[in-house]
């Protein structure tokens, strides 16, 4: 018989039903940060599921970073701000299970980064210029000591860069992604041949970005990061995802 294939249904297990609930009331602003969930006792009759149910969601959306719970605590989990360390926790994870590629999270970088100085370029401050220049001092002081220092330097050049956009957001997503991109490929960038005009290459390219932020060239900025990061990473993607990253150069 021709027709479609159907994959077998996957049973959802009770927990993951009281985790989806939660979060959603969490992300429709029902549930808010400092506001408590009812005790286990009462989250079991709302939910008709038993109390091994109850804390095997409470465990895994503190996992996630949504809610706190204590031990012996009267009350019910807390639940809690959202901060980058969450959001650096989901996408590690998502990284971890295959769900993200290292070209979708180098596309995702050069989005960001690009975005990150074409708002740095129209709104940056004197002092947020001399943050990046002193950077990219570090950056050639470090090329001398070793590729570790070298990538403190340069990380501190992007942080400066986002600080300038004056978007928390990009800040955060940016710090997050961009650590997950370095611990993907750390053990192939330690294996070039020659680093030293890895660094060379890559002070330059942080020079050209500066010149076009302290110009107010927004879209020069945004051009030059997008192809920095291309250059950089492109050689550490797999080759079926390459045309992906290429769509986004100009």
């Amino acid at each position: 018989m021709s027709g479609p294939r159907f994959e077998p249904v996957r049973t959802v297990r009770a927990y993951e039903r009281v985790v989806e609930q939660i979060e959603e009331a969490v992300g429709s602003g029902a549930l808010t940060p400092g506001q408590r969930l009812p005790s286990e006792r009462e989250l079991m009759v709302q939910f008709s599921v038993s109390r091994s149910t109850v804390r095997e969601a409470l465990r895994v959306l503190q996992a996630r970073g949504l809610v706190r719970s204590r031990p012996g605590d009267p009350g019910g989990a807390e639940v809690l701000p959202f901060t980058p360390a969450a959001l650096h926790k989901s996408l590690a994870t998502l990284a971890r299970v295959d769900q993200l590629s290292l070209g979708e999270l180098v596309g995702f970088r050069m989005t960001l980064d690009a975005a990150a100085n074409l708002m740095a370029a129209r709104l940056r401050t004197e002092e947020q210029l001399a943050e990046m220049e002193s950077a990219i001092g570090a950056m050639r002081a470090a090329a001398q000591r070793g590729y570790d220092a070298f990538s403190a330097a340069d990380v501190a050049f992007h942080d400066a860069v986002a600080r300038a956009s004056g978007n928390k957001l990009i800040q955060i997503c940016q710090d997050v992604v961009r650590s997950i991109v370095l611990g993907l490929v750390s053990d192939r960038i330690a294996g070039e041949a020659d680093r030293a005009a890895l660094m060379a290459r890559s002070i330059r390219h942080h020079e050209e970005v500066l010149a076009a932020v302290r110009a107010g060239d927004g879209p020069l900025a945004a051009r030059l990061s997008r192809q920095t990061m291309y250059d950089y990473y492109v050689a550490y993607v797999p080759a079926a995802e390459r045309a992906a990253l290429r769509s986004l150069l100009d």
